[in-house]
C-alpha cells in the first residue's frame, strides 16, 4: 500500500465558502436560512447551562456563521461580528483598554479611527501617542508601562502605504501588550496579519468582505479571551448585526476570492495606465515598482488590491472636474464594492483636516482616491479618459 496522503489545507474561496454551516442531512438547505429572530428558547435549568442565545449578544445563528467563517479565514481562534466597522474597532479598544492606560498608534489612519483616539478615548482616561510607523525607534520610544495597545492600519487608508508589521508584532510581544491591525484595505485575500503577528485582526466587512454597498458591517478576529471581552462591551454597547445583514455579509463572502482577483488585475492594470498619463503627477498602488513600499508588498501580501490613489497636477480644480466628469464609475464614499468608487478624501474620510494635517499624511489637493471594482477594465479606462480630459482645467 502506498502512504496515505495528509490532509491538505482546502484554499482560500473553498474555506470561503464552505467553513460554517453546511447541510448534512437530505433535505437540509444548502443556503442557511436568515434567521429573524431576536430571541431564543432557554436550553435548560441544569447548574450550568448552555450560553443564553440572544441577537444582541452576537450569537444568532447567522452572526455565528460568520464568526466561524472569519476565524478560519484570518487563521485566528474567535471572531465576533458586529454593527460597523467603526464598532469592531471601538469596541476592541474598549476590551483591551482601562483608564489610565495608553495605546501607540500609527500616525496613517483612516479620520474616524484617529478621531476615536485623539477625542474620545481620552474621555475615558486613555492617551494615544501617534508614531511614524516606518520608524521602528519612534515606536520603541512611544512605549511605556502605561501602554497596552499597538495599533496599525495596513494598507493605509486612502494613501495605501505598506508599513512592515513584522518590527512591531516583535515589540508588542516583548512588552507584553497586544497588536492590533485594521486589515480592511487588504481583506484575508491578500493579507493576513496573524500570519506576521498580530493579535487582533479588524475589519470593516462593509468594503470587501459584504463586496456589494449593500450592508454595514464589521468583523474582529482574535483569541478566544480577546473575543470574550469584546462580546462583553458588545452587550453593553449594543451595536450588534442584524441577520438580515449577517445572511448578506455570509453571501458575500462566498465570492470574495473571486472578485478580489478581479479586483487586484483591475487596480494593477488602470494605475500602469494611470502612470502613462499627462495630466497625471503619482499614481499611488504597492503594485506599481514606483511605490515606496513595493517590495515589501510584494513579500507580505499575495495581491495588491483593488485601491488606488492618483495625485492630479491641475490640483483640486483638477480633481473636481475630474469627477463630475465621469458615467462608469461613481462619485461616492465607502470602497470595495463591485462597482468603482471615486473620492476625494479631503471631502469624505479625512474631512475636517487642515490643509497642513492632508499634507502631512499625502493627501494633497488633487488626491483622488479609487475603488476600482470590477466592471470591464476597458469600459473604466474611457470612462476615466474623458475624466483626465475634463481636468485639463486652466
Amino acid at each position: 500500500m502506498g502512504k496515505a496522503r495528509g490532509r491538505v489545507q482546502p484554499g482560500m474561496s473553498t474555506r470561503a465558502i464552505h467553513s460554517s454551516h453546511v447541510g448534512v442531512d437530505p433535505g437540509d438547505p444548502v443556503v442557511p436560512p436568515i434567521v429573524q429572530s431576536s430571541t431564543f428558547l432557554f436550553s435548560g435549568f441544569e447548574e450550568d447551562p448552555a450560553e443564553v442565545r440572544y441577537t444582541r449578544y452576537g450569537n444568532n445563528p447567522n452572526q455565528a456563521s460568520i464568526a466561524e467563517k472569519m476565524s478560519v479565514l484570518e487563521g485566528m481562534e474567535a471572531s465576533l461580528a458586529l454593527g460597523s466597522g467603526m464598532a469592531a474597532t471601538a469596541l476592541t479598544f474598549l476590551a483591551l483598554l482601562r483608564g489610565g492606560e495608553h495605546v501607540v498608534a500609527s500616525r496613517f489612519l483612516y479620520g474616524a479611527t484617529r478621531k476615536l483616539l485623539e477625542e474620545e478615548l481620552p474621555r475615558r482616561g486613555i492617551a494615544t501617542t501617534f508614531v511614524d510607523p516606518e520608524s521602528g525607534r519612534d515606536w520603541r520610544g512611544a512605549v511605556t508601562e502605561r501602554t497596552r495597545v499597538l495599533f496599525l492600519e495596513l494598507p493605509t487608508n486612502p494613501t495605501l502605504r505598506v508599513f512592515d508589521p513584522r518590527p512591531v508584532a516583535k515589540l508588542a510581544e516583548r512588552e507584553g501588550v497586544s497588536f492590533v491591525v485594521d486589515a480592511t484595505f487588504g481583506s484575508p485575500v491578500n493579507l493576513r496579519p496573524a500570519e506576521l503577528g498580530a493579535d487582533a485582526v479588524i475589519h470593516s466587512a462593509t468594503k470587501y468582505l459584504g463586496g456589494h454597498s449593500d450592508l454595514i458591517a464589521g468583523v474582529v478576529s482574535g483569541s478566544w479571551g480577546l473575543i470574550d471581552e469584546v462580546k462583553k462591551m458588545l452587550r453593553l454597547y449594543g451595536p450588534a448585526l442584524d441577520p438580515h445583514a449577517a445572511w448578506l455579509l455570509e453571501r458575500g463572502i462566498k465570492t470574495l476570492g473571486v472578485r478580489m482577483e478581479r479586483h487586484n488585475q483591475n487596480a494593477l492594470e488602470l494605475a500602469r495606465w494611470f502612470e502613462a498619463q499627462p495630466e497625471v503627477g503619482t499614481v499611488t498602488y504597492p503594485g506599481l515598482e514606483s511605490h515606496p513600499d513595493h517590495s515589501l508588498a510584494r513579500e507580505i501580501m499575495d495581491g495588491f488590491g483593488g485601491m488606488l490613489g492618483i495625485r492630479l497636477k491641475g490640483g483640486g480644480a483638477a480633481a473636481n472636474a475630474f469627477l463630475s466628469a465621469l458615467r462608469v464609475a461613481l462619485v461616492a464614499p465607502s470602497l470595495g464594492g463591485v462597482e468603482t468608487l471615486v473620492s476625494q478624501p479631503r471631502f469624505t474620510s479625512h474631512r475636517g483636516l487642515s490643509t497642513g494635517e492632508l499634507e502631512a499624511l499625502g493627501i494633497s489637493e488633487g488626491y483622488v482616491r479609487i475603488s476600482v471594482g470590477i466592471e470591464d477594465v476597458e469600459d473604466l479606462r474611457n470612462d476615466f479618459q474623458v475624466g483626465l480630459e475634463a481636468s485639463r482645467v486652466p
